[in-house]
């Protein structure tokens, strides 16, 4: 069955970095579009990052262009997103996912950036 295990997460201060890993099994990785999405308190799971199988295609949301870098280990089947200088508006719980005949969901790895 798909699994995706999402692992990184923690508190860091404003300005700072952290970096996130997803971990992909039961899947062709390296043949699927790939996505982070993040759900604040009381708003809506909204996409972050997605890159394409090969890694080649990128998109991001405005609020995190130039900050965020998603990139992928096909080898390795694990999915990162690179995060920097951040702030407290990227608070959420962030989820790995991938799109086959419906959407797969991680269990979400929390951050908080706090000071």
């Amino acid at each position: 069955q798909v699994q995706l295990v999402e692992s990184g997460g923690g508190l860091v201060q404003p300005g700072g970095s952290l970096r996130l890993s997803c971990a992909a099994s039961g899947i062709i990785f390296s043949d699927n579009t790939m996505g982070w999405y993040r759900q604040a308190p009381g708003k809506q799971r909204e996409l972050v990052a997605r890159i394409s199988p090969g890694g080649g295609n990128t998109n991001y949301a405005d609020s995190v262009k130039g900050r965020f870098t998603i990139s992928r280990d096909n080898a390795k089947n694990t999915l990162y997103l690179e995060m920097n200088s951040m702030t407290p508006e990227d608070t959420a719980v962030y989820y790995c996912s991938v799109r086959l005949s419906r959407d797969y969901w991680g269990q979400g790895t929390q951050v908080t950036v706090s000071s």
